[in-house]
């Protein structure tokens, strides 16, 4: 059997519930196999709309008893829910269900993980524990009272504040309860619950009206010692987004909750986070810089949403992005200004154009708010995130900071309490600035990464740069139109001196020229600095121009970028035509290691290469397809030469690079340690792994011991330290996702198929725990020719493993399925191996119709068209 077929939601069909809801009573009797869930919901009818069909969600639900105004009923269960008459007037709803946490392997509704009782209600979970209009747009006030049995469920957790605790003495002496309450009205995907063996690390926050707010991060027994550096970036969320948007919290309790099976990151449930404990839980033994700054981010998105999600929602889900690309932009602006505002934005491109340029360009590309979905879980993309946030940026820079700051606070002013739609967000601008931002809307509507090309002519002075903007066709985008494109823009004498200042052009046609005027010279240009727009930028320039910009580009981005186009540039010829590697990369990537005026993180970022699959999409651009192995080949040879070209400078700097003091996960220290063990890198492919194998041996921190270790592994070496370090860490689940994750990630392309089938054999690998799943098999996809090996054998893995989860996991399942997305740019022989695999997954008796969605849309990327 299958799942049910599956139903095309289409945005043009919203229309709102017929019924609000003034208040919400849960009662929930805790059981692992049998919990019972009471409810007691108060509807009035919506005056917004005069359509009274009363039609709740519900899933995997045992009805118990129903009743309208205290009157048992017998309501007709359909599919997805149930439906029944109801008074043309308010009613109360009572509702009594059993449902099953323990075979709630789905980890969405109401589950269990490791004996704790947790819940993931967004985006449709809730209709997974109870009866109700499981919609963003219908938001109600929540009382909630959890009754467990006390010894062996202690803490009992849900949203607002606690208001009451204790034992139910006239009925059972060995059972307690708590009873909490959130009023401020919130959907259902909002509603948490936790329950179960915890501890807290408490701590507190006075906001700037003087509100005393508890904080507490919950942990299992064990875990209390990682949770100090979350609650650190806590308190300096709060602080900043009071400083920044003027934003205050509003309750008088702030719970988080670290959770092991968890499908995402972190959930930002009104007053109860629930966090993926990879994503919380920190130590300088076991966490790497990478990770403490994973967790600030995620711990200030989650507590942002308390605004931008949460106080103010979306209508319907697909205006997802409203919240999270929102949210995605303030949790940047955030880390910007704790850390460095160059690495922040270097980064965060690095990871659109890894994640987000592949999804637009493939046949996974939507707009970033979608015209139509089957299943919404598969629109928690890149698109929607991170493509979301540079839209938001991109407006910014369009009104102004003052102008987007006005915005905001009437955003805030008008639309509290309300779901809300990209039109509604829009508005607020308009009414701001005068502007019409009628055009701008399109970057919400219109599917895939534009291209601009650029043409410039030089006379007499004057330096006229000529911009074409297009979009590629495609299902969702058959008639693309332009666009409004900022382009920021700086001028560069030949001497290296910057003649023109960083300018905000703004390009509203499909071709449009700029003229700069009064010129002594003509000048070098440096254009899209910053990133000021999503976009692939078209310009013939030679070697020696990047080189130029290189070394004197005042924007840190686009001295950055000429480094990258560089090195994409000389691998690009490496892989297809055999070429050496290019003098003038090697040359400016030397001169950038000798500039100690430089930030260590940002010279780290320097010595890094453009990804493989970047590489293979920018080869497949060319007419030419790509070969996994050349493109691998030319990596590694680089790299070489890169260690050659740079060996007199590398031991001073692996030397300077060595931080005095204790450890401190703050940016001067992660800068230095980024820039030594990127410099370990190339010292490896030199000394055969000798200065490793020390840093390993005297690593007093996960982040020097795990890059040494990756070091090691690089050169071919590093069994026995491989072995120690699992010897060391078994008892560590977190650090064991690093183990798992380390020997795919560096294994030579013709064994990483076999490593990780090997791994899936080891006892420790709990492949229904989505990190641990996530840790071979996500490392898999991103060995770009480990993956795509020629033999198939990454793909066979990938596909038998994705057809066993499914039948737990749908979710995690379908987001893996991404690793297939590119598929037809390689040549025909990887193509029938892939279709095969894909042919086999969507072959699977009772195939999830999130899986089912995935795997139909990839496939049909290769059909003729």
């Amino acid at each position: 059997m299958r799942d049910p077929a599956p139903t095309t939601i289409h945005l043009k069909d919203y229309a709102p519930f017929g019924w609000c809801i003034e208040h919400v009573d849960l009662t929930f009797d805790l059981h692992p196999t049998a919990t019972r869930v009471h409810a007691r919901i108060a509807f009035r009818p919506n005056p917004a709309t005069q359509d009274r069909t009363f039609f709740l969600h519900g899933e995997n639900l045992k009805l118990i008893r129903a009743a309208i105004d205290g009157q048992d009923i017998t309501p007709d269960l359909v599919e997805g829910g149930l439906t029944c008459p109801v008074p043309d007037a308010p009613f109360t709803w009572e509702a009594e269900v059993e449902i099953d946490p323990a075979s709630n392997t789905a980890l969405e509704g109401l589950y269990m993980s490791n004996g704790m009782y947790c819940t993931q209600c967004e985006a449709e979970g809730f209709r997974k524990i109870t009866f109700y209009p499981d919609r963003p747009d219908v938001m109600a006030v929540f009382t909630v009272r959890i009754n467990a049995p006390r010894d062996s469920v202690p803490e009992l957790l849900s949203n607002g504040n606690g208001e009451k605790f204790g034992a139910d003495l006239t009925t059972d002496p060995k059972t307690h309860y708590a009873i909490w309450h959130d009023p401020w009205p919130k959907p259902a995907y909002l509603f948490a619950l936790v329950a179960g063996d915890l501890v807290s690390h408490d701590d507190s926050f006075t906001t700037m009206s003087g509100r005393h707010v508890k904080l507490a991060i919950w942990v299992r027994p064990g875990d209390e010692d990682k949770c100090a550096f979350a609650m650190e970036a806590l308190k300096k969320s709060m602080a900043w987004d009071e400083k920044v948007y003027g934003r205050e919290y509003d309750l008088d309790e702030f719970n988080i909750v670290a959770v092991d099976d968890f499908n995402m990151g972190a959930m930002e449930n009104k007053g109860l986070n629930i966090f993926n404990s990879s994503a919380v839980l920190a130590s300088p033994e076991t966490a790497t810089d990478m990770n403490f700054e994973r967790i600030e981010s995620i711990v200030a998105h989650e507590y942002f949403h308390n605004w931008t999600g949460n106080r103010i929602t979306c209508r319907d889900w697909f205006q997802l992005c409203l919240k999270e690309g929102l949210t995605v932009f303030r949790d940047s602006q955030f880390t910007a200004d704790l850390r460095s505002a160059p690495v922040k934005r270097i980064s965060d491109v690095i990871d659109l154009r890894a994640r987000q340029f592949p999804e637009d360009q493939g046949p996974l590309s939507h707009p970033v708010r979608p015209e139509s979905f089957q299943e919404i879980n598969n629109f928690y993309t890149a698109t929607v995130y991170e493509k979301g946030a540079e839209l938001i940026g991109m407006l910014k820079r369009l009104v102004g900071d003052d102008a987007y700051a006005k915005a905001l606070d009437l955003y805030f002013t008008r639309h509290d309490g309300q779901a809300c739609t990209i039109e509604d967000w829009l508005k607020v601008f308009e009414d701001v600035t005068g502007r019409d931002l009628t055009q701008f809307k399109r970057w919400y509507s219109q599917a895939g990464t534009p291209r601009l090309k650029v043409d410039e002519t030089w006379e007499d002075g004057t330096y006229t740069l000529t911009f074409t903007q297009s979009l590629k066709p495609g299902p969702t985008t058959p008639d693309p139109q332009p666009q409004v494109i900022p382009i920021n823009v700086g001028l560069l004498n030949p001497n290296g001196d910057e003649v023109v200042p960083t300018t905000m052009l703004e390009m509203t046609e499909a071709t449009q020229s700029f003229r700069f005027e009064g010129l002594a010279a003509r000048p070098v240009p440096s254009i899209l600095r910053d990133f000021s727009a999503p976009m692939i930028l078209d310009r013939d320039t030679t070697s020696a121009e990047r080189a130029f910009l290189l070394a004197h580009d005042t924007d840190p981005f686009n001295r950055w970028e000429a480094g990258r186009s560089l090195a994409r540039a000389t691998l690009t010829q490496m892989a297809t035509s055999d070429a050496a590697p290019d003098p003038a990369y090697l040359d400016g990537i030397l001169a950038v290691l000798r500039d100690d005026s430089l930030d260590p993180a940002y010279r780290a970022l320097m010595l890094g290469q453009p990804g493989q699959s970047d590489l293979a999409a920018s080869i497949a651009e060319t007419g030419v397809t790509p070969d996994p192995m050349r493109i691998w080949t030319a990596s590694e040879t680089l790299k070489e030469a890169l260690a050659d070209h740079c060996r007199d400078v590398l031991p001073g700097l692996y030397a300077g690079a060595k931080v005095q003091g204790p450890y401190r996960p703050d940016a001067h220290q992660s800068g230095l340690r980024a820039l030594g063990n990127a410099v370990l890198g190339l010292l490896t492919r030199l000394d055969g792994g000798a200065q490793a194998a020390t840093q390993y041996a005297l690593a007093d921190n996960m982040t020097l011991q795990l890059a040494a270790l990756g070091a090691l592994l690089t050169a071919g070496s590093g069994e026995d330290e491989l072995d120690a370090f699992y010897s060391q860490w078994q008892h560590e689940r977190l650090v064991i996702d690093k183990w798992f994750m380390l020997q795919v990630a560096h294994a030579e392309p013709k064994k990483a198929a076999a490593i990780a089938e090997a791994l899936t054999r080891h006892p420790d690998f709990t492949w229904k725990n989505p990190n641990r799943f996530r840790a071979v098999f996500g490392a898999l996809a991103m060995n770009h020719a480990g993956f795509h090996a020629a033999s198939g054998a990454g793909y066979a893995l990938m596909a038998d493993w994705l057809i066993r989860l499914d039948a737990v996991n749908p979710q995690t399942t379908a987001r893996m399925c991404s690793a297939f997305q590119s598929w037809t740019r390689y040549d025909a022989d990887r193509r029938g191996l892939i279709r095969a695999a894909l042919g086999r997954i969507m072959a699977k008796d009772g195939l999830s119709r999130d899986t089912h969605e995935m795997i139909s849309r990839i496939l049909a990327a290769g059909e003729p068209s």
